[in-house]
């Protein structure tokens, strides 16, 4: 049978069915066998950071919970799935009245976040906490990625604001949307797209492009006719043509004969081609000499952290950076490898560690339900390593703490003045919401001030300090134990 359909007219999606396939066999494969009630646990976790950095930003908890909380099938994939022929009409009913009823926890957005720790765990029948898989790890990759890429950017403009200027550059339009939300909690003063704005409550910015300038039979034309209409927020766009020979020059020319009778001030004027350094020394220099000195000059052009870094230490002068591209697409390392992977299960309500072997170390999971505590120097406040322990254990802050290597294991730390955060909050119970976000703006005040609490050395671009990612001894045990058992067992 071939299900026909057409898809032109509909116009609403359902991310119910944003599935890889095998979730869906193997969601009927569970109810075949009688086992879609067995309560499962997974985790979401990372390997290794991009760019060869020292952290990640976590983002898209928020649109997490928002999939989460609509999952419902329609007639029309109900209708979609039978036309496939391999799915049993118990399965096809059980979509019909699918509720979800997991429990799920996660850490917060903003939160730096490292290779090897749970980002998401989800609890649940194991029909619902498999199926999720797909979604889970599409947002908080996607988002996590480009916010991390956002520190990275903002933080080489040492203080100066970082527009996001990239959505005609981005992966589809979820990726301009959703992209733009994360650069802003990883730092991002606001962002050109607009639907942004109106979406999450984070600044849209932007003035003119070339074509402005290019429309009018002269550039002094185009310079006074945006000055006109916008006397108050005047930005120009210099470089059509001649930065140094004509737009700076035209630029002056409008502000002494336009603005200043209006009893007005510029704000700025942007340059998106040439070489910054140098463009900028000279426009700073001339705008001084006319006595613009307040007035900030905005570059732009295929900038990433890298680029920021080098033009300011040659002493660019620059008051705002508009990055495009290479932010919204972390073009550098544009793929995120976020995992989720079964840790455990329960027999008769006891929780059962499952572990998955590979002969790559880095690819062997940290098994059981969990939970990821930072510990803190009582000191500075600075972060010393983050604590993987089982979900039932509990440290005593009063008594020192041993953290070791999990794969170096004689590298050893003993802890005194420290004390502990439990990083991750409970988003759903039972299937319920329990959580709600704070807004953008106060993801990205808090990520600047977490980000704040790590060392410098985790911090810098090149050859980071390897923060540390501890197992509780009773977790590394437990994970020896079923790497012995399993290695005894192929032995047989």
């Amino acid at each position: 049978m071939i299900y026909s359909k057409d898809f032109n007219v509909r116009n609403e999606r359902n991310l119910t069915m944003l599935v890889d396939f095998y979730e869906l066999t193997m969601a009927n494969g569970y109810l075949d066998n009688n086992v879609q009630d067995k309560i499962a646990y997974f985790d979401m976790f990372f390997r290794r950071i991009p760019d060869n950095g020292g952290y990640c930003i976590m983002g898209g908890v928020q649109q997490l919970i928002e999939y989460l909380s609509n999952l419902k099938f329609s007639n029309d994939d109900i209708a979609y799935l039978k036309s496939k022929g391999i799915f049993s009409d118990a399965f096809v009913n059980y979509l019909k009245d699918f509720k979800f009823s997991c429990d799920v926890w996660a850490i917060p957005e903003g939160n730096p976040v490292f290779p090897g720790e749970p980002l998401v765990i989800v609890k649940g029948p194991i029909i619902q906490a498999q199926f999720v898989e797909t979604m889970t790890l599409l947002t908080i990759n996607h988002q996590t990625l480009i916010a991390t890429k956002s520190s990275r950017i903002c933080r080489a403009a040492k203080g100066r604001p970082v527009m996001e200027f990239g959505s005609r550059r981005a992966q589809g339009y979820d990726g301009a949307i959703y992209g733009a939300r994360a650069a802003v909690i990883g730092g991002c003063a606001g962002t050109a797209c607009t639907i942004a704005e109106e979406m999450f409550d984070v600044p849209a910015l932007g003035t003119m492009a070339h074509s402005w300038v290019q429309l009018f039979d002269t550039e002094y034309d185009a310079f006074k006719a945006w000055t006109i209409t916008y006397p108050d927020n005047c930005v120009l766009l210099i470089d059509t043509y001649n930065v140094l020979r004509s737009g700076v020059p035209n630029a002056i020319k409008v502000f002494n004969e336009v603005l200043k009778p209006m009893g007005k001030r510029p704000v700025g004027i942007r340059i998106d081609s040439g070489d910054i350094t140098y463009l900028t020394k000279e426009v700073r220099r001339l705008l001084d000499n006319a006595g613009y000195t307040d007035v900030k000059i905005t570059v732009s052009n295929s900038l990433d952290e890298y680029i920021i870094r080098g033009v300011l230490e040659n002493g660019a002068q620059i008051d705002n950076f508009g990055v495009g591209e290479r932010l919204i697409t972390a073009r550098s390392e544009p793929v995120f490898g976020g995992v989720y992977k079964l840790v455990a299960v329960e027999n008769d309500g006891k929780i059962v560690p499952k572990i998955k072997i590979s002969e790559n170390a880095e690819k062997i999971i940290n098994p059981a339900f969990k939970r990821l505590y930072r510990i803190f120097d009582k000191t500075t406040n600075k972060a010393i390593a983050d604590l993987i322990t089982l979900n039932d254990e509990v440290i005593d802050e009063s008594k020192s703490l041993e953290i070791f290597n999990p794969i170096y294991t004689w590298k050893k730390k003993n802890l005194k003045h420290y004390y502990i955060k439990d990083l991750m909050v409970k988003l759903f119970e039972n299937g319920k919401q329990i959580y709600e976000s704070p807004s953008v703006m106060e993801i990205k005040a808090f990520s600047a001030k977490e980000v704040s609490k790590l060392w410098s050395e985790v911090l810098r671009f090149d050859n980071p300090h390897t923060y540390s990612v501890d197992l509780s001894q009773t977790l590394w045990n437990l994970k020896q134990d079923l790497l012995k058992h399993y290695s005894e067992t192929l032995e047989e």
